[in-house]
């Protein structure tokens, strides 16, 4: 019953997809006849098919990879309208969709409707002066009319009982149609690659990073707990009245390797994020940062802790740019989820002019925004103002 169910809501949605589809195909005659407006169409035209990518995501669970999107000046539109392979692609599934979208979709609507009727004909026929008409045209006035809804039910539930194996042909072509053409999946492919290599490397960074923190510093802390120690023993053993102040050092010194240790920790995967969530945790960050910040944050739940980690890391290195580097007196960070992606703003009043490879951090952040298949924008004209805009996949 629940494939039932799902299937019905499939193809219901596909009538409402697929009258969409006949008006934009009327969009797209009039911007082919009308060339000029191809570049403009083409755009609003790939947001009806993405809807639907959507739609058969959720049914199917399979997502469809979009088209590359259809952007740049307006001649290099035009020609990507014209010449991909994606559009052309699309522009076969408005018509296939238009019409078998249409049918399956009234399919869907219509059988359940005649079969909710069928049991009330030989009920109420009798009552209703001079018959009525039922949802096949059949005028129905006397008792073999009526009896007539017994089989046509039963034809009619039959067909509900079908509707999935309708629903999944369906699904099966406009997969096949939607799917970006074969020189998309292999770009996107050197990209996944490239993605991959990247993320390697920023592991191995990060692991040079953390092996250097605990060499250099935790370690050496601890070697002079170690040595003070040896202090004391000595001196407790030739001097005992001042051995507590050397027991005092080597108990300041252990201090000092534990804060270490913590920090280094806390650089791998903070504590906060478990405690307090994403948006706690960015609150933190915000009240100790030296230059006056404001958090929005819109009822984000609890995130994979890859992507709540690569959020805060990047805020955390965004707002040490701010402090350092751009002599704002204000920022703001706004956080928010919208459908499967987590966009994360960072934005300030500063001089601007950030660049990545004046070692501020960004190419830290790409590289573990990356590593989750995610996007890095860092929008800094001279004068100001500086925007950090991070998108992260969230899943689900």
């Amino acid at each position: 019953m629940k494939r039932i169910v799902a299937a019905l809501v499939y193809l219901a949605t596909g009538l409402l997809t697929a009258i969409a589809a006949w008006l934009a195909l009327g969009v797209l005659l009039l911007s082919v006849v009308v060339l000029p407006l191809l570049p403009i169409t083409a755009p609003v035209i790939r947001r009806i098919v993405d809807f639907d990518r959507q739609r058969l995501a959720r049914y199917t669970g399979v997502v469809v990879p979009s088209a590359e999107p259809l952007d740049g000046p307006w001649l290099h539109r035009a020609q990507r309208v014209l010449a991909d392979p994606g559009s052309r692609k699309e522009g076969t599934w408005l018509i296939s969709h238009a019409l078998l979208g249409t049918l399956f979709g009234a399919v869907a609507i219509g059988v359940p409707g005649a079969l909710l009727q069928q049991p009330f004909v030989p009920l109420i026929w009798w009552a209703i002066p001079g018959g009525f008409e039922n949802s096949f045209g059949v005028h129905v006035d006397s008792w073999p009319k009526a009896l007539l809804s017994v089989p046509i039910g039963i034809v009619l539930a039959l067909i509900l009982t079908q509707l999935p194996r309708l629903a999944d042909l369906d699904a099966r072509w406009a997969r096949n149609l939607l799917a970006p053409p074969r020189a998309s999946l292999e770009k996107r492919l050197a990209e996944v690659v490239a993605t991959r290599a990247a993320a390697l490397q920023a592991h191995g960074a990060e692991l040079r990073r953390i092996e250097r923190n605990l060499h250099d510093g935790t370690q050496n802390k601890l070697v002079g707990v170690v040595m003070m120690l040896g202090i004391a023993e000595r001196t407790l053993q030739q001097n005992p009245d001042s051995a507590l102040q050397a027991l005092l050092r080597a108990q300041d010194a252990a201090g000092d390797a534990l804060e270490e240790l913590r920090n280094v920790v806390r650089s791998i995967h903070p504590p906060v994020l478990d405690d307090l969530g994403l948006d706690g945790a960015i609150q933190a960050l915000a009240a100790r940062c030296p230059v006056p910040c404001v958090l929005q944050a819109e009822h984000l739940g609890r995130l994979p802790a890859a992507v709540e980690a690569a959020a805060y890391f990047a805020v955390a290195e965004a707002l040490t740019n701010v402090a350092k580097h751009s002599g704002a007196k204000h920022a703001w960070v706004s956080l928010g989820v919208d459908g499967r992606q987590l966009t994360v703003l960072v934005h300030d009043d500063g001089k601007g002019g950030a660049d990545e490879k004046q070692g501020t951090g960004l190419e830290g952040i790409r590289g573990r925004v990356a590593a989750l298949d995610g996007t890095v924008d860092v929008s800094s004209p001279s004068g100001g103002p500086t925007v950090l805009t991070v998108v992260l996949p969230v899943g689900n």
